[in-house]
C-alpha cells in the first residue's frame, strides 16, 4: 500500500455562537431536549484548532442571531474552480443562511450564482475528483443537480437517499480521495447503491453503529480523516486502508443533526 499524502485544504467555518435547537427539521432535532451553547462552542473550538494543527487554512464567517444552524457551513454553498453555487434551503427556518454565505463570497471576489433550485450546498453536493456526487430525496431537489452540472462544469451523479436520519448526502457518504469514498448502503435506494458499487467497487462500507453516530460526516485531506470519535469501527477500517483517523467529540452539535463535515465548507479556488 502506497503511503497516503495529506494535501493542505482551505475551509470556511462558522462559530456556533447562537447554537440551540428550537425547531425540528430532521429526526435528530428535539426542541424539548435542552442544548448547551457553551459545550457546542468548546467542541467546535477543538475541531477548528485541529484543522489548523493539520496544516489547513480556516476562514470564518460571522454567525448571525436567529440562525442557530449557521454553524453547519457545509450547507451554505458549493465551491469549485473559483465559482460558488449558493444554497437555497428547503425549510424557511434556514432560508436566510443562503444569502449570508453568498454575501461572504461576493465580498471576497468569488463568482457567485444564486441557485434557482433548492440545494443545500455541500450537504448534498460532494466534489469527488472529476465528478460531483449529488444527493436528493429529502432536501436538495433533483433539478438542482442539472443546475450544478451546468454552472460548476462537472459530471453530476444523482444518488437518492431513503432514510430520513440521513437526510443529507454528507451524513451517509464521505469522500476520502479523488477516487475513494465510504458510505452506508441502507441510506440509499437500490438504484443508487448499484451506481455506487459500479463507480467505487472497493468503497469502505460503514455499519449501522458507525452511521448512527455520524461517522460518515467526515472530512479527509487525503491522509487524515477527521470524524466523530464514537465511530470506532470506521476508524479501525480507515487505519487498515492506510488513513489516519482523527476522532473528535461533536455530540452537542449532533443534537441538531450535524458533525465534522457539516461544520466544514471547502473553499476551492
Amino acid at each position: 500500500m502506497s503511503p497516503r499524502t495529506a494535501t493542505p485544504r482551505h475551509y470556511l467555518m462558522c462559530r456556533p455562537a447562537h447554537f440551540t435547537v428550537d425547531y425540528s427539521i430532521n429526526p435528530w432535532m428535539d426542541p424539548a431536549k435542552p442544548t448547551d451553547t457553551g459545550t457546542a462552542l468548546a467542541q467546535w473550538d477543538q475541531l477548528h484548532a485541529l484543522f489548523q494543527r493539520l496544516g489547513h487554512t480556516v476562514e470564518l464567517i460571522e454567525p448571525l442571531p436567529g440562525l442557530p444552524d449557521m454553524v453547519f457551513a457545509a450547507n451554505g454553498a458549493t465551491t469549485l474552480d473559483g465559482r460558488v453555487l449558493g444554497a437555497r434551503f428547503r425549510h424557511p427556518e434556514r432560508a436566510a443562511e443562503g444569502p449570508a454565505y453568498a454575501d461572504w463570497f461576493r465580498e471576497r471576489g468569488w463568482r457567485v450564482r444564486d441557485a434557482e433550485q433548492v440545494n443545500e450546498g455541500e450537504g448534498d453536493l460532494l466534489v469527488a475528483g472529476d465528478r460531483i456526487l449529488a444527493g436528493t430525496g429529502f432536501r436538495t431537489e433533483a433539478a438542482a443537480h442539472a443546475e450544478a452540472a451546468e454552472f460548476l462544469g462537472r459530471e453530476v451523479v444523482t444518488l437518492r437517499l431513503v432514510d430520513p436520519r440521513y437526510y443529507h448526502l454528507d451524513t451517509a457518504l464521505a469522500v476520502l480521495s479523488d477516487t475513494e469514498v465510504m458510505y452506508y448502503p441502507p441510506a440509499f435506494d437500490a438504484a443508487s447503491r448499484a451506481v455506487l458499487e459500479r463507480l467505487y467497487p472497493d468503497a469502505l462500507l460503514a455499519g449501522a453503529d458507525d452511521a448512527r453516530v455520524f461517522g460518515l460526516n467526515a472530512v479527509s485531506d487525503g491522509a487524515n480523516v477527521v470524524l466523530p470519535e464514537a465511530a470506532v469501527g470506521l476508524a479501525e477500517r480507515l487505519r487498515e486502508r492506510g488513513f489516519t483517523p482523527v476522532g473528535v467529540d461533536l455530540t452537542e452539535l449532533l443534537r441538531a443533526g450535524g458533525a465534522v463535515k457539516c461544520c466544514t465548507l471547502e473553499l476551492r479556488r
